[in-house]
């Protein structure tokens, strides 16, 4: 198929009942109906640079991040269609009541702008998950609600800082290091700026 030619409009509408499905068996936690719209579950977090790839690392993804965010919560922005994927604007939005990763809960609160692509593959199954998003923009929210004038609220912020500072040295998955220019024809070649 060109790049240039999307795909009749009952396959989009498919892809697109799909995708919606699997944002409401998210915010569900019904983790079984959310995998079964993967045959392979991939997610892709592009901000931290990782990937969890399978069942039980997906599950394990799931299982830490509503510890943190045990409200996590989305609303839609826009839907669009591509040749190939199903992108989501949204706000992601929860309150961090558990461990993020090695920072201590804040009981703050965090809404913050994101992009999934859903990316599905020639026999329209769904083989990726990749989200963008800025992690400076949901940290800054986490650490903006603590009281910095009590002790109480002094030890969680040096806490997440110490937290934080454990973070910074992991290694980014090489599956997302390792990507090739599109093909854009001969005498086409992409920007590089």
């Amino acid at each position: 198929m060109s790049r240039f030619t999307l795909p009749a409009e009952d396959i989009l509408r498919a892809r697109e009942k799909l995708v919606l499905d699997h944002f409401r068996d998210e915010v569900a936690q019904n983790w079984d109906a959310t995998l079964s719209t993967f045959p392979h579950p991939h997610y892709e977090l592009i901000a931290q640079m990782t990937v969890h790839d399978g069942d039980g690392e997906v599950r394990e993804y799931y299982h830490d991040t509503r510890i943190a965010f045990p409200d996590q919560d989305h609303e839609v922005i826009a839907l669009r269609h591509t040749v190939d994927a199903v992108v989501v604007e949204f706000w992601l939005l929860g309150t961090h009541l558990g461990p993020l990763v090695k920072i201590p809960p804040t009981g703050s609160t965090h809404r913050t702008r994101m992009t999934a692509y859903f990316i599905f593959d020639e026999n329209e199954r769904l083989v990726t998950e990749r989200i963008y998003f800025d992690q400076l923009t949901i940290l800054k929210q986490l650490l903006s609600g603590i009281d910095k004038l009590s002790p109480g609220g002094l030890l969680t912020l040096g806490r997440a800082v110490v937290g934080l500072l454990a973070m910074t040295g992991a290694e980014p998955d090489p599956r997302l290091l390792d990507t090739t220019p599109p093909d854009l024809g001969e005498g086409e070649r992409p920007c590089a700026h």
